[in-house]
């Protein structure tokens, strides 16, 4: 019989319109409908209808390993000043799919040698793929991607190029939005140190 196919597919949609709104008055007892708690079920293989959040007022959370635009880390020390952890290497930039990072090194003005900080570091944003290859690839934890994804601009040149002062953040910041990393990182790098303190001590005994 024709038109069998079109009943079902009108029965899916009015199923999942009904269910819609039988999910919205489950969850409206808990706060709202949209919390992280109804996201991890609404958003899964338990989902059930539809639901629509009224962006920009209303926003969904990230997840941890969201990735968008990079950014540079800084230590900040106990003196108030900072450290960068970049050290001008390039591998960011080389291993960069569409090129859009640039390293100007530093040198000392006295001895002309290089020193293992940039004096320039540039990313144009809108060149940029999100792939988080400069921060998978830089060995001092110095790169990270970032949470934030509302750039748009009606300037490009002034607001969509980022500098090193713009593309700067505390790790402060990165263990905000990323804190299982972080911990992991930092567990890493206490290792390594007492590692390297367990090789330098017997040589100072001796």
């Amino acid at each position: 019989m024709y038109g069998i196919g079109l009943i079902k597919g009108l029965g899916v949609t009015i199923k999942h319109f009904v269910e819609t709104y039988v999910d919205d008055l489950r969850w409206l007892g808990r706060g709202r409908y949209y919390n992280e708690e109804a996201l991890k079920i609404r958003q899964g293989t338990e989902a059930r209808g539809i639901f629509t959040v009224q962006y920009p007022e209303e926003k969904l959370s990230v997840p941890e390993e969201f990735r968008y635009i990079p950014f540079l880390v800084f230590d900040e020390n106990p003196d108030g000043t900072r450290k960068d952890r970049c050290t001008s290497c390039g591998i960011c930039s080389k291993v960069c799919p569409p090129q859009c990072i640039w390293i100007v090194r530093s040198n000392d003005p006295e001895t002309g040698r290089p020193i293992p900080a940039p004096t320039e570091f540039t990313i144009d944003i809108d060149i940029c793929m999100n792939c988080g290859l400069c921060a998978e690839y830089c060995p001092f934890d110095a790169i990270k991607m970032d949470h934030v994804y509302e750039l748009a601009s009606y300037e490009r040149s002034s607001a969509h190029i980022y500098n090193k002062e713009r593309l700067s953040k505390p790790a402060s910041y990165y263990a905000e939005i990323r804190p299982k990393n972080y911990a992991r990182e930092e567990a890493a790098r206490a290792e390594k140190e007492a590692l390297k303190a367990a090789k330098k001590k017997p040589a100072e005994i001796g």
